[in-house]
């Protein structure tokens, strides 16, 4: 609806801060986002013009509040049945979304912007609405479910652990994850982002490392330089034992 389109002027959009592609990361890591040119207004090669680029974000952003707007009519619903307190929400994306970052749109890219994936959950008499910024994965929201709802979880069949301590504050001591796009591979652990491009004996010929404590934006590739070629060769050792027997399965 136009009204979601109206709360965000287009004449204040901004580009994002990290709309270029630095010559240091390799071009495995960009891509031509197709997905987005099967429209019909969209370019089928080259680069968006800047005005595209803003009304893109626009549109983002206005898609965001309309979802928004219904899931608080699904929050109101369950309020008026009286389920509130017995019911546990979860709102879940799959992936994250480039916005012009590193001049990309859309997902398939192991930026943050496409592997951050939304995750909000409320759980009656437990969450107040705090920001947790402790890593967790997708394969830890079901061993989470299962212990709110006080249900006992198969035996040796998870790979996911719960984050229900970090509802209740008191912590956890898993802080890593990994990911995986086409023949790219990629181990977060605390600030550091590493990726491997693998070909099919699991030998790496890319690399992408990025420390998000002094490169938030992931502009300076690290896994080149001389001085982090330990770090390197430790975070691939961790990357596969991460994996284990699934590094090599696509």
């Amino acid at each position: 609806p136009q009204k979601y389109w109206d709360m965000y002027p287009l004449e204040k959009i901004e580009l994002p801060e990290s709309y270029q592609q630095p010559n240091t990361t390799p071009s495995k890591a960009f891509h031509n986002f197709s997905e987005l040119r099967t429209y019909s207004d969209v370019p089928k090669k080259g680069p968006l013009s800047i005005e595209m680029a803003k009304e893109l974000i626009q549109g983002y952003y206005a898609c965001v509040s309309f979802v928004d707007a219904q899931i608080g009519k699904v929050l109101n619903a369950l309020e008026e049945e009286g389920l509130t307190e017995n019911t546990i929400v979860v709102l879940w994306g799959d992936h994250g979304w480039n916005l012009g970052e590193h001049k990309l749109w859309c997902k398939h890219c192991t930026f943050e912007t496409s592997l951050r994936s939304p995750l909000l959950i409320r759980v009656p008499g437990q969450t107040k609405g705090q920001h947790v910024p402790d890593i967790t994965e997708f394969v830890d929201v079901y061993p989470s479910l299962v212990e709110l709802a006080r249900l006992k979880a198969p035996d040796n069949q998870l790979e996911g652990e719960s984050f229900v301590p970090l509802i209740t504050g008191k912590g956890r001591t898993k802080d890593y994850a990994v990911s995986k796009f086409k023949d790219a591979v990629t181990l977060i652990k605390g600030d550091l982002f590493y990726t491997e491009w693998t070909n099919n004996e699991g030998v790496a010929y890319e690399r992408m490392l990025f420390d998000h404590n002094k490169d938030p934006l992931e502009l300076d590739n690290l896994a080149e330089k001389e001085q982090y070629k330990e770090l390197v060769v430790q975070l691939a050792v961790e990357l596969r034992e991460k994996w284990g027997k699934d590094f090599l399965s696509q």
